[in-house]
């Protein structure tokens, strides 16, 4: 009796086991169905991922994988050709589209809202900082919550004497090249000394995560600290948000109606290859941390059903998919971006 029931516990649990290792086994494509894989920025990801669920249902003939890999290693797997798109907040620079033998197509999707979110109990924002003062914070020369030049610029709160702690990007990232692009343009000291990259050595105290949502879980945990991450990020998590001096020298809180605003009024400068930063945009209303997202194609694709059905998805995502944008927490793009970013989907062979 005894070994009857060791057997039928034996079998339950290899059911068991069974049955997770195929809940977590990605879905295998059904015969004359087109698979396609990409991976790069967590900036988007979210959005991405409503995306491919919607198109899915519409087309279940097309299987879409994104992986939230971050910009940095998105551009390494698609130069390596080990994915079928790649996605990266920073483009790609002038000397790694020389490396991309098949050619490389940038496809502005979304614009995004960069937030510098913190955590201070017992504080009730708003909380705002001027270019200078944030600068500093990022450059190391103010170290605590309490420093005469914060609170002099927010006299109705009770600051903390608390070390000021941020936490950055761990991994190569979009996200990091925002931020590091705008300091770049907002100091000239920041420009001589970290400057720009998607990877940069922080002169503050710092902690690193991965991932906007990395960055964003380890802000919630960690009273004094701050950091940069997706405006939607800090959203879900309930973070607050420092508000922000733009050029004009007006203060401006991350929202979905100053990071639309922003984009309007600064697209105009769109290059020929989509290749569109905005480090220190224009505008009495602007919030001086926005950026657009691209995804990474190639100029020609030997599989012609796979082309067919990425051009079909990323056309969909630049019409109907704009529609889901603000839902998500991302900045629709303008017509007349949206019509260059399709010209150039047409473009892939």
């Amino acid at each position: 009796m005894m070994r009857r029931r060791i057997l039928l516990a034996a079998v339950i649990g290899g059911v068991g086991l069974m049955s997770a290792a195929l809940a977590q086994t990605p879905a295998v494509p059904a015969a004359g169905a087109v698979a396609l894989h990409g991976a790069g920025a967590t900036f988007p990801a979210p959005l991405y991922q409503k995306w491919i669920a919607l198109y899915g249902k519409e087309h279940p003939a097309v299987h879409i994988d994104y992986q939230a890999v971050g910009s940095g290693e998105g551009i390494q797997r698609f130069l390596a050709r080990s994915v079928d798109f790649g996605a990266s907040d920073s483009a790609m620079s002038d000397q790694q589209l020389r490396q991309a033998k098949a050619g490389a197509v940038l496809v502005p999707t979304t614009g995004s809202i960069l937030a510098l979110a913190y955590n201070l109990p017992g504080v009730e924002g708003p909380l705002k900082l001027s270019r200078a003062v944030y600068t500093d914070i990022f450059l190391g020369k103010i170290r605590h919550w309490d420093d005469p030049r914060i609170q002099e610029l927010n006299p109705e709160l009770k600051l903390p004497k608390q070390v000021i702690t941020l936490v950055a990007r761990q991994d190569s990232s979009g996200t990091t090249y925002a931020m590091s692009n705008h300091l770049s343009a907002a100091s000239e000291e920041w420009r001589r000394g970290p400057g720009t990259g998607n990877v940069i050595s922080w002169p503050s105290v710092t902690m690193t995560a991965r991932g906007n949502e990395g960055v964003a879980g380890r802000i919630k945990r960690s009273w004094g600290s701050f950091g940069y991450v997706e405006h939607g990020y800090a959203k879900r998590l309930g973070l607050p948000v420092i508000h922000l001096q733009n050029k004009a020298g007006r203060y401006v809180a991350p929202s979905f109606e100053s990071g639309r605003a922003t984009l309007a009024a600064n697209v105009g400068q769109m290059p020929a290859d989509l290749r569109l930063f905005l480090p220190d945009p224009d505008g009495e209303e602007a919030y001086p941390l926005i950026s657009l997202t691209w995804l990474l194609l190639y100029d020609h694709y030997p599989d012609a059903a796979k082309s067919a059905a990425l051009k079909g998805f990323v056309s969909w995502a630049l019409s109907e998919g704009q529609r889901h944008s603000e839902a998500e927490g991302y900045i629709p793009l303008t017509d007349s971006v949206a019509t260059l970013a399709r010209a150039a989907v047409e473009r892939v062979r």
